[in-house]
Order: structure tokens, then C-alpha cells, then sequence
């Protein structure tokens, strides 16, 4: 089967931006790019709409006008485009089932508020089965243009008492198709009786720390063997995980997070959802099996 890396377009400058990111992963993956936008028909919309054809030339146009800009910008990349119909976070969901991964864009709301994931966005997510990547634009994070962004490390956060395999093989292949380091965060707080009684045990807190420092020792040493060019930084850190990846992802080229299945159905974690939100850099959220 083709590689290929599917974008989401709905004309806004975020989504842009995210085409142009997704297209330079298509070329570090050798893959082709999809660029696709979802129509949302309601039967009796709540306001006074265009026509249908205004709509299907206006979104013929958003698809045109970005293929050929980023044929422009890379000659040898293959692109198609094609618009789906339906509830958009489904749409889009199948349009990239298989695909290497789906890129949305995501609108800035300020430094201290952070980025707003929208309710197709955020639905999106918890519909594709393929990671989702979240491209916020330069001008909504005032950090520097895609191509320059794209040279820091990749950062994964994972829960060592939950298995991780798919998001550390996403991690570590961004990292080997980079040719950039790779960040592995794993943050943790001890028991809240440690603080109200440390002269219990000085050395318990220490043993938990190095305890901690072996499983994730374990379970990312199998990955450095199977990615020997990738250079891996394990990081065991003390305190809230979410402040801990969005710390080592300062100049991040790439922020990786699980979302979660459970008897209720596939949920965004508070983790996940304070990254999304907050961070910079791209975000891939990956499904957990």
C-alpha cells in the first residue's frame, strides 16, 4: 500500500499552515499527500446559507489553490484532492484511515490561555484510528516559520504502567525520518505521605525515583535497538507530567501524547488535553490500543 499523509482544509490560516507541514512529512516519509476538505450538510441549516454550488466552487477553490502552491514548494510531491461529505470529525477520520497520519491545523488564543482545540478537532481525535497532528500557524504561536521549527528534537511523553508500543514506534520513526534526538518524558509525584512524613524512610522516595528510572530504562532500550541512529534522551522527572512535556518540548520539532480507549469509548486524558492546548509545536496524538 502508498504511503501517504492526509491533511484537513477549511480555508482558515491554521489549516494552511498545516498543509505546508504536512507536506514536508510527506517528503521525509517518501509518502504522497492528501489534501481533503468535509462538507457538512444540514438538511435545514439555522442560518441563511450560500448555495450549494457557491459552497462546492468555494471549497474546490480552498483545494486547488494549496495544491498548486505546494506543488510549487515541492516539485516532486505527489498531491491529490478531494472533498468528503458528512459529519466532519467522521469524514475526515475515514478519509485518513489509511493513511500515516492525519494533520489538522489549530487556532492560537495567546500565550498565557494557550491554543484552541476546536469541536471538530477535538471530535476528529477521538474518531481516528491513525495519529492526528496539530499544526498551529507562525503567526498564532509567533515562533518561527515551518522549515525552521522543524529542526528540534521529537518529544514523546508515556505512562510507564501502561503499554506504549504504538506511540514509541511513532516516536522513534519522526525521529529516524527527522534524523533529530529523541525526548522520552515520564513524570511522576511521589505519594502525598512522603511529604508529610519524610523522616519516616529518606531512602523510600530515592528508591521509587530509581525504580521509576528502570521500567522506563526497559521499556525504551527494545526501541533504541530497533532505531540505533536515533539518539534517545530517557527523562524521569518529579511533578505534574503535562508541565513536564511541555517543558522539554520548548523548540520541539514534534510533541507526541496517547489518547485512551476504555468501556466508555475513546477519551482525550487531561495530559493529552493540556499539550494540545498549550504547546508550541506540533502535537501528535496517537491512539492507545
Amino acid at each position: 500500500m502508498t504511503s501517504h499523509v492526509t491533511v484537513g482544509l477549511d480555508g482558515s490560516p491554521e489549516s494552511t499552515a498545516a498543509a505546508r507541514w504536512a507536506a514536508c512529512e510527506a517528503e521525509l516519509r517518501n509518502a504522497s499527500l492528501d489534501l481533503v476538505h468535509a462538507e457538512e450538510w444540514l438538511e435545514y441549516p439555522p442560518l441563511p446559507v450560500s448555495t450549494t454550488e457557491e459552497r462546492r466552487h468555494w471549497a474546490e477553490g480552498i483545494l486547488r489553490n494549496t495544491a498548486d502552491e505546494l506543488r510549487r514548494e515541492h516539485p516532486s510531491l505527489e498531491i491529490s484532492t478531494r472533498r468528503v461529505g458528512g459529519l466532519p470529525a467522521l469524514a475526515l477520520a475515514s478519509a485518513a484511515k489509511d493513511s500515516d497520519m492525519l494533520v489538522l491545523g489549530s487556532r492560537g488564543l495567546g500565550s498565557i490561555a494557550g491554543f484552541l482545540v476546536g469541536s471538530t478537532g477535538a471530535a476528529t481525535i477521538a474518531e481516528a484510528e491513525r495519529p492526528v497532528v496539530l499544526v498551529r500557524s507562525a503567526e498564532s504561536t509567533g515562533t518561527p516559520a515551518i522549515r525552521d521549527r522543524d529542526r528540534g528534537p521529537v518529544v514523546v511523553g508515556i505512562d510507564i504502567h501502561h503499554p506504549c508500543d504504538r506511540l514509541l514506534a511513532f516516536a522513534f520513526a519522526e525521529a529516524a525520518h527527522r534524523v533529530c534526538p529523541l525526548i522520552v518524558v515520564h513524570g511522576w509525584s511521589p505519594p502525598p505521605i512522603l511529604s508529610y512524613a519524610p523522616i519516616l524512610d529518606p531512602g523510600v522516595r530515592s528508591e521509587m525515583a530509581h525504580g521509576i528510572s528502570t521500567a522506563m530504562n526497559e521499556i525504551v532500550s527494545p526501541w533504541q535497538d530497533k532505531f540505533p541512529s536515533v539518539a534517545v534522551e530517557p527523562r524521569v522527572t518529579t511533578g505534574q507530567a503535562a508541565i513536564q512535556i511541555l517543558d522539554a518540548a520548548t523548540g520541539a520539532a514534534l510533541v507526541g501524547r496517547r489518547i485512551r480507549h476504555s468501556a466508555y469509548g475513546t477519551h482525550i486524558g487531561p495530559i493529552a488535553h493540556a499539550v494540545m492546548h498549550h504547546a508550541a509545536a506540533p502535537v501528535a496524538v496517537v491512539a492507545h490500543e
